[in-house]
């Protein structure tokens, strides 16, 4: 990675400064972002505009003495196929009292490009509607970025860096199942996805895992860490079954999103806690709650399988980018200009399969408090039929007398009955 001195930039004559445009990037890293940062400031730097890159997201954005570096080709062309970002990012949510329009006045700003993902469109969204209250003459265009692939874009359009991640993630995922195959053991794979279940569907799905665990699949029935586990323990049940004495089980770590903070405390994990009392899950290993879990039921049943928790998380989001994610933010960030140019503003760039531009309103994709709506994977589609119903395995009710050598009640274990699905 490389290291620019950051300025803070101040106009010492605003009449004769040039325009410029304004990047930032928020949440989590993910592959593809110096791609799309590095796209969007070539294409502008050949028109005359100065590019700037704010450190610290909105953070950054809304501080008195705002971190900046200015982009030139030759810094487009060091980071242009790196991992990671340039631009230290943040998660920090901005309340309304703290927007001001000094830094977009100063600057003479035209453009302010925002990359991230629901958070950051959605404080992005707040933003237009902030600038454009106070009359101030800027576009606002948005670059919808995250391993979740959850931005409710176009059918079959994914978030850039999702293809990235899910390709390092089958590359682990593989190894793992083939170290259960040679050990002779399970192993419990958590993957990242805050509320959806793309991830660990993609992976598990490309890996052929006996079992994937994803939120959305609790349609019609409430999650939770016993029926989580039962599932487990239906795939570990229908593998001895077939001969099978090893697997593995890929687990999304969105099913903590709907649970209470009880539930979770009365696993007995020893969690951290922050300023609002609730648990602090990003200091401990998913896979490994889920693992503790499965192990005391297995003793519990008297079922002899050893597992072994593996995550899959925060390695995934600085790899080096794919040949598919490098094309498409590419094209992402040479579409932020084409959509300038059209006059768009309060916007996610979008491409197609076909690589057109199109631009996706975030008022059009917004809830009623102004928060951008999460994309779930489709439980109902083919494509998860196919895989849930045809590629995992667990128990139904002709394994019922087999299964009864390992458990008393099947029925119990039974992932169609564990899910209320026909």
């Amino acid at each position: 990675m490389f290291y620019y001195k950051s300025i803070y930039l101040r106009a010492q004559n605003n009449i004769t400064m040039k325009k410029s445009i304004a990047i930032l990037a928020g949440g989590g890293p993910a592959p593809g972002i110096n791609t799309v940062i590095a796209s969007v400031a070539k294409v502008f730097l050949k028109d005359g505009y100065r590019v700037l890159g704010l450190h610290d997201g909105y953070k950054g954005l809304f501080s008195f003495k705002p971190e900046v570096i200015e982009f030139d080709f030759s810094l487009c062309d060091k980071i242009m196929n790196l991992g990671g970002s340039v631009l230290q990012m943040s998660r920090h949510k901005p309340k309304n009292d703290e927007f001001r329009t000094d830094f977009f006045v100063i600057n003479k700003v035209k453009l302010l490009v925002t990359i991230g993902g629901d958070d950051t469109a959605s404080t992005a969204n707040r933003i237009s509607k902030y600038l454009a209250e106070n009359n101030i003459s800027i576009q606002n265009i948005h670059v919808p970025k995250t391993i979740d692939n959850d931005l409710p874009l176009p059918a079959g359009t994914p978030t850039f860096g999702y293809q990235s991640a899910k390709e390092t993630g089958v590359k682990i995922a593989t190894t793992v199942y083939e170290d259960a195959r040679t050990s002779g053991n399970w192993f419990v794979v958590s993957a990242m996805g805050r509320e959806a279940g793309h991830l660990a569907f993609g992976i598990g799905a490309a890996c052929h895992y006996p079992m994937i665990i994803i939120p959305e699949m609790f349609n019609e029935s409430k999650v939770s860490f016993d029926k989580i586990i039962n599932l487990v323990i239906s795939s570990i049940i229908k593998r001895k079954i077939l001969g099978i004495q090893y697997g593995a089980a890929i687990i999304s770590e969105g099913v903590f999103h709907f649970m209470t903070n009880s539930e979770i405390e009365a696993t007995d994990i020893n969690f951290t806690y922050d300023d609002h009392g609730h648990p602090e899950l990003g200091n401990v290993s998913k896979a490994h709650i889920f693992n503790m879990l499965l192990q005391r039921k297995l003793k519990e049943l008297k079922i002899d399988v050893k597992s072994r928790p593996v995550e899959l998380g925060y390695e995934l989001r600085c790899v080096t980018p794919t040949a598919f994610d490098l094309l498409y933010c590419s094209l992402l960030g040479i579409g932020v200009k084409i959509l300038f140019e059209e006059g768009k503003t309060g916007c996610m760039v979008t491409s197609n399969p076909q690589g057109d531009i199109i631009p996706l309103f975030l008022k059009d994709v917004e809830d009623k408090n102004g928060k951008v709506k999460p994309r779930l994977v489709d439980i109902n589609c083919q494509k998860s039929n196919l895989v849930f119903r045809h590629n995992l395995h667990f128990i139904h009710e002709k394994d019922y007398e087999a299964a009864k050598q390992y458990v008393s009640n099947p029925e119990e274990f039974d992932l169609l009955k564990i899910l209320n699905w026909d």
